[in-house]
């Protein structure tokens, strides 16, 4: 079986949503958290979520792309359950029942956008059309004749490296006072 995990090639999903979804976790399209939401109401980071984001079901997270992988059935019914407590939680489902159920229908419509090779990455977008929430969801492959990827990851011992906006321009600021 296939299913969604969260896929992170920088580290701009840190910057870009209020939370970013760890790399790797169980993916859903995630437009369930905003059935109730005003696009209007919504902050800058919440609008990019809405409009482009997967949602990590570990962290609740957002991530901009998403890889098609391969999964056993105990690791999708794991993160079911992990999904149920969360609608249960955070979303406001009204029992176990209705999460649970709600969740499977969830990752049987991610399941249903994994009819592709493993190593597929995914992206959405997200809209309001008519007064109904829409989504497209493409694909992202090489294009044909490229001798290779431009960009490779590479597993490294290094500690990732933080880096505190804020700061920065907290210092430039203080700099032309």
């Amino acid at each position: 079986m296939k299913l969604l995990r969260t896929l992170q090639l920088d580290a701009s999903d840190g910057f870009v949503f209020d939370r970013a979804a760890a790399p790797g976790e169980w993916a859903v399209s995630g437009g369930f958290a905003f059935a109730a939401s005003d696009p209007a109401t919504l902050s800058a980071k919440a609008r990019i979520a809405f409009r482009s984001g997967f949602l990590g079901v570990a962290s609740l997270g957002w991530s901009t792309l998403a890889e098609v992988v391969a999964a056993e059935p105990a690791e999708r019914e794991a993160a079911e359950v992990l999904l149920a407590d969360r609608l249960l939680a955070q979303f406001g489902a009204p029992d176990l029942a209705a999460a649970r159920l709600a969740a499977a229908e969830e990752f049987a419509f991610a399941a249903s956008l994994c009819d592709l090779p493993l190593g597929t990455v995914i992206a959405v977008h997200r809209g309001w059309e008519g007064g109904e929430m829409t989504e497209r969801f493409r694909t992202l492959t090489p294009r044909a004749g490229r001798a290779g990827p431009v960009f490779a990851l590479v597993e490294s011992d290094e500690p990732a490296e933080a880096v505190d906006l804020r700061a920065l321009m907290a210092r430039r600021t203080e700099g032309r006072a």
